[in-house]
């Protein structure tokens, strides 16, 4: 696949039969038109004199400068006191508020506007080969006509868009695209791979580009809008046995009631009967699982992402060969690029339509 002054106000002047004579006599025009000016200043003054002074203007009182809201912590290990909002304020002690309304979509962004890369030397670049895998919806998946089709499918044609380059997408299973990319049958791996200190032995990766968060689902009638340690205690949350998730479910909600399963299958049919209070997982599967038939619009996230890296994760990145900088740095500009213009926001949001963060 290759890829404008105001125009003057003009008053007309009706002939005077008695002109003729004040041209013929200048003393007594002149006379004439003095006392005429005199009257007329005369009456302005009366009139000021009689009309009431207008009152001054009052400037009105300074508003208080907003505060900007403080940002709610994403991993609460240790979370922090804090009371909350009057009107939505708790009946019992640690009993979160109920959810309100909606919160808007949220688009993952790691950019920092004040840290722009530097523009490599792009002209040095003729081509860029990816490799994605085969079977990984939304991300990565054959489509109608054939063709490799999904998010990281359409970043990598935006990225090629920025640089100017031709590229070229082959789809692979997903355990042989490091052998390919090792043995040059490829340039850059773009197929949702997860930075971890293992990996980055054997390739480098880009900047992050999104984050695969960890979340909790809980009955539409049972949302919250935040979830501390505290708001679970003696609650049951499910989780799949073995993962990172139910580590970390172990390791900072130890007050709540741990129940594990097998696969998520059985999690989530475990949720939609009511034999857990909530469950706990990938959150991008879960948005599509929440959004899907299967659900049968069941269930909703309660709280916001959690992004602890030592259980979840650096990020999501792109692959290149240990030492090919020069990939590496042009598609991080590109990136920041995308992001920058907008490209990217509108590209998650075609793919998400509830968001996972």
């Amino acid at each position: 696949m290759v890829y404008k002054p105001f125009n003057s106000l003009i008053l007309p002047v009706m002939p005077d039969p008695s002109a003729q004579s004040f041209a013929v006599r200048p003393r007594q025009l002149r006379l004439a038109a003095g006392m005429m000016v005199a009257a007329l200043l005369a009456m302005a003054g009366l009139a000021r004199a009689q009309t009431p002074a207008a009152p001054a203007p009052q400037t009105p009182a300074a508003k208080p400068a907003p505060t900007k809201p403080v940002p709610a912590q994403a991993v609460p290990a240790t979370p922090p006191a804090a009371a909350p909002p009057a009107a939505v304020a708790p009946s019992a002690p640690n009993q979160p508020p109920k959810a309100a309304e909606a919160a808007p979509q949220a688009v993952p962004g790691f950019w920092d506007p004040r840290r722009r890369p530097d523009r490599p030397d792009l002209s040095r670049l003729t081509v860029i080969r990816f490799l994605t895998e085969t079977d990984y919806p939304p991300f990565n998946f054959t489509g109608p006509d054939g063709n490799p089709a999904g998010f990281n499918v359409d970043l990598a044609r935006a990225l090629c868009d920025e640089i100017k380059v031709t590229c070229t997408i082959q789809m692979r299973r997903f355990e042989t695209l490091i052998d390919a990319l090792a043995t040059n049958r490829g340039d850059a791996i773009i197929a949702s791979m997860a930075v971890t200190p293992q990996l980055r032995a054997k390739v480098d990766f880009t900047d992050p580009y999104y984050r695969a968060p960890a979340r909790f689902v809980s009955r539409r009638d049972n949302a919250m809008p935040e979830i501390r340690p505290e708001y679970l205690e003696g609650k049951k949350v499910g989780v799949i046995a073995g993962t990172s998730h139910e580590a970390y479910l172990k390791a900072m909600f130890t007050d709540a009631e741990i129940h594990s399963y097998p696969d998520n299958d059985a999690l989530r049919a475990a949720l939609r009967r009511g034999e857990v209070d909530f469950i706990f997982g990938d959150a991008i599967s879960l948005a599509f699982w929440i959004n899907g038939t299967d659900s049968a619009e069941c269930c909703a996230f309660s709280g916001g992402p959690f992004v602890e890296s030592r259980y979840f994760g650096e990020g999501v990145g792109i692959a290149v060969r240990k030492g090919n900088d020069l990939l590496r740095q042009s598609l991080n500009w590109a990136l920041f690029r995308i992001w920058e213009k907008g490209r990217f926001t509108d590209l998650w949001l075609r793919y998400f339509s509830i968001s996972p963060f």
